[in-house]
């Protein structure tokens, strides 16, 4: 699908890790967070239509 950016995981990680205590960030871990979040949105999208909706609201996450 292409939704995560792995130049972003690690920007965000830099800014939550407040202790620096993360150095790097594997490879594997844009993989997770891809199928992490398409499982949420698929999730969003059948609340979306049990409740009769066509559109994708930040409520169905």
């Amino acid at each position: 699908m292409g939704l995560i950016v792995k130049s972003n995981i690690r920007k965000v990680v830099k800014e939550l890790d407040r202790e620096n205590a993360i150095s790097s960030v594997a490879e594997e871990v844009g993989m997770a967070l891809e199928r992490k979040v398409e499982q949420i949105l698929e999730e969003a999208i059948k609340r979306a239509k049990a409740n009769g909706r066509r559109t994708l609201q930040a409520r169905d996450l």
